[in-house]
């Protein structure tokens, strides 16, 4: 679907999710990531970018495990520490996937995925043609209850910088992987939040589309 074609569907409230492809699964339980692998920082630094064509193929379980430990996995047991920082720890920035399957949510303390709903939400993440087929939209959702600890007027900007650094973090473990990936803020966010049956304390902050590069 085109961009006219989303706004459009935006402007009359009919941008909706998909019937699911394929078979929804009510918990994934992810492999343990590779802390292990990746290139040096600097190597990986000079090889972040965006991208804005993907190869429609499914990421691989272990590809998919250790982008979603980089973008938010447990790196310090004891503590619950995180790879990306948070104000107060208050974890505020839940990370959801749209997959083809279905709308999943991120457990970092499981390092699972629970089925939110067994549609295709791909389409209503962004007004760009490409994340309708890409094999990943990620969305970065603020959960202001969770901040209860922060100062109301300064929740959405906290939020937001810990969402950032969520995003960096998918960047660089793409450029060390050799995916591509863009981080996005054209988007409807009223809609989004209608089609992931979101309450009023949270947020759609961003979306962050990830894939195999689509071969030239």
């Amino acid at each position: 679907m085109n961009t006219l074609t989303k706004m459009a569907q935006g402007l009359i409230g009919q941008l909706k999710p998909l019937p699911a492809i394929g078979t929804s699964i009510k918990t994934t339980q992810l492999p343990p990531p590779d802390k292990e692998g990746g290139l040096p920082l600097m190597q990986t630094l000079a090889r972040r970018q965006s991208a804005r064509a993907f190869d429609p193929a499914p990421l691989e379980p272990q590809t998919l495990s250790n982008l979603l430990w980089a973008a938010g996995g447990i790196n310090r047991d004891k503590l619950g520490g995180r790879t990306t920082p948070s104000a107060m720890n208050s974890q505020e920035v839940m990370v959801y996937l749209a997959l083809p399957e279905g709308l999943y949510c991120y457990d970092a303390p499981t390092h699972a995925l629970h089925l939110i709903s067994a549609t295709d939400v791909r389409r209503v993440t962004g007004y760009q043609d490409f994340v309708d087929n890409a094999p990943l939209d990620l969305v970065f959702v603020a959960d202001f209850a969770r901040m209860k600890l922060v100062p109301a007027a300064q929740r959405a900007a906290f939020a937001s910088a810990a969402a950032g650094a969520m995003a960096q973090n998918v960047y660089l473990f793409c450029a060390s992987a050799g995916l591509a990936t863009v981080i996005r803020a054209w988007l409807d966010r009223d809609a989004l939040a209608h089609a992931m049956g979101l309450n009023t304390d949270q947020q759609v902050l961003l979306s962050q589309t990830v894939g195999k590069p689509k071969a030239a």
